[in-house]
């Protein structure tokens, strides 16, 4: 089988047996074993692999990629289109997410009992988010993973290696190195990821289960609607706008959309999302090493597209009327927050509370929708990183950075991003 395929079966073998694992008592050695032992073992060991590769893979490349720009005005060029295409796109997800759940209207009828409880965090001010996007110790932000502080850092670094002549260039020459090094480990990591997958997947099931659905169907079906069409719209519509083909595109990303749904974080999906973009899709590294690690960290469109269901949600089920004026509150809040509380844990959870406060709305909601975000999260992660991807090609494209041949290419997909001797050959 292709490496697509075995992504594929992987995926669909842990659904079938989670939800019948999840028919077993949870006190159950069977259910014990597999699921708390072996299942959270090798996922929790997969996602910590993939985790392990995120920090040193974004520093290098980052540098590699500054010093082959080596243009200071086109690196501050490209970073201020992705960041409006970033910011733009996170609108529109919402405005779509507003649309579609006024039209289907989730949570009439929905019978609140019992005390709901949420605990809401406040989200850090923008001034701090700013402030602490320069490291005072970028040996911690390292060892911590603060992405916005550590893409910093790397542009300084770079830019610094391309104006100390030789001296730069020796140490440039040893990155590019490292990267060759780093990108291997990757590849090795990629190979096992069918297995990581199946026990993420079944882990989930098997504790989740499929009878979750039932009482908020209306609500899941409005976010997987939404997140459906913004995929097949608003991603179609601009990579169309720049010559791109959008079916092949998505043909070339199937993996790693499958990948992100499984681990549920776009941080742990960066390696494999910088692979297919530069080997698959043909964007140089001088763009992608910049616009991927920051996508991870502040793109949100499946995040802004829950927010915007469940705000509706919450105010359906609590019998609350919003105008136009909470609409535009709504987009507008949901579209900073997307870069606000892009360092806060939880951040789809904070930034959902700070929306449902500027509405008017009880935070105290959240907990009604809590008990099936775990898979919506799923899908809004293969959102984001697809997010992540568009905009990538949109911007190389702009920039003349982007191989239009390997892109074009039918026989350059996914499947060949890691052959069996991807870690016995160069």
């Amino acid at each position: 089988m292709s490496y697509t395929q075995k992504i594929v079966v992987a995926m669909v073998a842990g659904v079938l047996l989670g939800i019948a694992l999840h028919a077993f008592d949870p006190t159950n050695p069977l259910f014990q074993f597999l699921v708390t032992g072996i299942f959270d073992a090798v996922g929790r060991i997969f996602v910590a692999l993939l985790q392990m590769m995120v920090v040193p893979l974004v520093l290098v490349s980052l540098v590699c990629g500054v010093i082959s720009l080596g243009d200071i005005t086109a690196m501050g060029r490209v970073g201020a289109k992705t960041f409006v295409l970033y910011l733009g796109t996170t609108a529109v997800a919402i405005l779509i997410a507003l649309v579609v759940a006024s039209l289907l209207s989730p949570g009439e009828g929905y019978e609140l009992g019992g005390d709901v409880v949420y605990e809401s965090r406040d989200a850090p001010p923008i001034g701090e988010v700013l402030v602490n996007m320069f490291p005072s110790n970028p040996i911690r932000a390292l060892a911590d993973g603060q992405m916005l502080q550590i893409i910093v850092f790397a542009l300084l670094l770079g830019y610094a290696l391309t104006q100390c002549g030789q001296a730069g260039q020796r140490i440039g020459r040893v990155f590019e190195d490292v990267n060759s090094v780093v990108m291997k480990m990757v590849l090795m990591v990629i190979k096992v990821a069918p297995i990581g997958v199946f026990a993420l997947i079944a882990e989930t099931f098997a504790v989740q289960g499929a009878d979750i659905f039932g009482p908020l169907a209306g609500y899941f079906f409005a976010v997987v609607l939404s997140l459906l069409l913004h995929v097949s719209l608003t991603y179609s519509i601009i990579l169309r706008s720049s010559g791109l083909n959008p079916i092949r595109f998505f043909a070339k990303l199937r993996a790693v959309m499958t990948f992100a749904f499984s681990t549920s974080s776009s941080s742990a999906t960066i390696p494999l999302t910088l692979n297919t973009v530069e080997k698959r899709l043909g964007v140089r590294n001088s763009v992608a090493a910049f616009t991927v690690p920051l996508g991870a960290t502040i793109n949100m469109d499946g995040t802004a597209i829950m927010q915007g269901v469940a705000t509706i949600f919450v105010a359906n089920v609590y019998g609350v009327d919003l105008g136009v004026g909470d609409f535009l509150t709504v987009i507008l809040t949901a579209t900073l927050a997307s870069v606000g509380t892009a360092a806060v844990p939880s951040a789809g959870l904070v930034m959902l509370a700070m929306v449902l406060g500027q509405v008017g709305l009880p935070v105290e909601g959240i907990g009604l929708i809590i008990g099936i975000d775990r898979l919506l999260d799923m899908l809004r992660t293969a959102v984001n990183v697809t997010g992540d991807s568009a905009v990538t090609c949109v911007v190389a494209k702009s920039e003349g950075a982007l191989e239009q041949d390997i892109f074009d290419d039918p026989s350059v997909t996914i499947d060949s991003a890691v052959p069996d001797s991807a870690v016995s050959h160069g």
